[in-house]
């Protein structure tokens, strides 16, 4: 039995990541009291979030409304199963990525350092909003802070690829959401006559059963195209572009907020907007999935063709989205809780990957992968986490991604497309393509005669140590799926 409690605590976490970049801001001439604002935020925020969980957990759902606009329409927020998995992610993330950020910023003595965590702050601002949202037009307002506030952040080298890039990365993300997002409220809102979503129901949705089913089905095809963030092909190609931006912003982009912004966005709709039985009865989640299968492949097996690492990272982020999306667009519950997982899966193996990238790069300064034998040797701390991280991303035992492909492979035999199944276990050889040949040129491979890798040594201790802590949790939650499970198990039918 659901039970609604009204929370005004759920502005807390909100208000704490909203004062964050302001304070950054204040202090910006003292670059210690700067970044430790970050520090604090973070762990304030974490904490306000956990706050909820043994509530969530024994079935509350807690909603806040902050003002109303329209009958139907209203800036509100809840905290239920699906909104702890993202909020979670993005604050105790936020925590590591700041301490990466430090040592980061400061190795390579990056400029407007000031201007680059006030954005980052907010972008996790954006990304707490999204996760707590209640409801489509709420969600709409903080995705749309995700993406003005880390355009600046992609840009941030101020160089012709930077901007490049970041104009790319812009048109693709605020033009999918003004020509097809948009409009895909606005007709849900008229169909529906409210934008609310059917928290703690993942089965029923919120659109009438004597809706257009014409009209339903365009609006859920809007959504889809206007999510650009879940970057499923076509509409992928900003996410590689916005590599020119420094690495942890890489790692804010493809396992914090920006793409987790767009797959739990898609995620929340499918499920808590139109539910499982108007999905099903308008055949909307087979095509899905299968749309989402072409993109985890054709992303692997473009993935295989990169030398430079972030490249390869970028691509690999594009099929492995694309899990969070095949697994809730089959619509059974094991498929589902697979999908739902991955979230949080992808979202600690991913981060180690690239905050490995960083510290290669700050202390190496290689980005090549062909130019990689042998650094095994003298980082084994980066890429030891950089191999736990990589088997996550194959699904090999017991690092948590198999633990989400496996639940998504029991979906797909479960409603008999073999296709899909055969696309899960292609991706998985061709995971294993791209990210071994890496480890083997670290750890097993001699080194270029010219190379003098002798000279090359850890990144700080300060990089280091988070994605050893990231690593570390990728193998935890394979061996404990149930950390992220028991919030999916919270809800109807699951």
């Amino acid at each position: 039995m659901v039970t609604f409690i009204h929370s005004p605590a759920l502005l807390i976490p909100l208000a704490v990541t909203f004062a964050a970049p302001l304070a950054i801001w204040l202090l910006r001439r003292d670059q210690n009291m700067r970044e430790g604002v970050s520090f604090a935020a973070a762990a304030l925020a974490f904490a306000a979030i956990v706050s909820f969980v043994p509530g969530v957990l024994e079935g509350k759902i807690y909603t806040y409304t902050l003002f109303t606009i329209l009958p139907g329409m209203t800036v509100k927020f809840c905290a239920d199963g699906l909104a702890m998995i993202f909020g979670l992610i993005a604050t105790f993330l936020w925590f590591l990525v700041t301490a990466y950020n430090i040592g980061y910023m400061r190795s390579l003595n990056e400029h407007a350092q000031t201007r680059y965590y006030f954005c980052f702050a907010t972008a996790i601002f954006g990304a707490v909003g999204v996760a707590t949202a209640a409801n489509i037009f709420t969600l709409y307002l903080f995705y749309e802070i995700i993406s003005v506030f880390t355009y600046p952040l992609v840009a941030h080298h101020e160089d012709d690829e930077a901007f490049s890039g970041a104009r790319k990365y812009f048109v693709y993300l605020m033009g999918t959401s003004k020509l097809f997002l948009l409009p895909a409220m606005i007709l849900t809102y008229v169909l529906c006559g409210t934008l609310d979503f059917r928290l703690g129901d993942l089965v029923t949705g919120i659109f009438p059963a004597d809706a257009n089913p014409t009209l339903v089905t365009l609006t859920y095809i809007l959504y889809l195209a206007g999510l650009a963030k879940a970057a499923i092909m076509p509409l992928h190609n900003w996410l590689p572009s916005a590599m020119v931006a420094p690495t942890p912003v890489s790692a804010l982009l493809h396992a914090v907020a920006v793409v987790k912004a767009g797959v739990f966005s898609l995620s929340r709709i499918i499920l808590s907007g139109f539910g499982v039985e108007t999905m099903d009865r308008l055949f909307l989640g087979i095509p899905t999935a299968y749309l989402a299968a072409f993109t985890i492949v054709a992303a692997s097996v473009i993935a295989l063709t990169k030398d430079d690492i972030k490249a390869r990272l970028a691509y690999s982020t594009v099929s492995q989205l694309s899990y969070v999306v095949i697994g809730v667009a089959m619509l059974t519950p094991v498929a589902v809780q697979g999908g739902l997982m991955h979230i949080a899966h992808h979202a600690f193996s991913k981060i180690t990957l690239f905050m490995g990238a960083g510290s290669i790069y700050v202390a190496t300064h290689i980005k090549k992968i062909s130019r990689m034998n042998g650094l095994g040797r003298r980082m084994p701390w980066t890429f030891g986490a950089f191999a736990v991280a990589s088997l996550s991303m194959i699904g090999v035992p017991p690092v948590c991604g198999f633990v989400s492909k496996w639940y998504m492979a029991q979906g797909a035999v479960a409603i008999h497309h073999y296709v899909l199944l055969c696309a899960l276990l292609a991706s998985t050889l061709l995971n294993a393509g791209y990210f071994m040949p890496i480890i083997f040129r670290a750890f097993f491979r001699d080194p270029a005669p010219d190379a003098a890798i002798e000279q090359y040594n850890e990144a700080p201790l300060i990089m280091v140590a988070p994605l050893c802590i990231t690593a570390a949790v990728s193998v935890f939650l394979g061996l404990y799926p149930q950390a992220f499970l028991n919030f999916i198990n919270t809800f109807k039918g699951f």
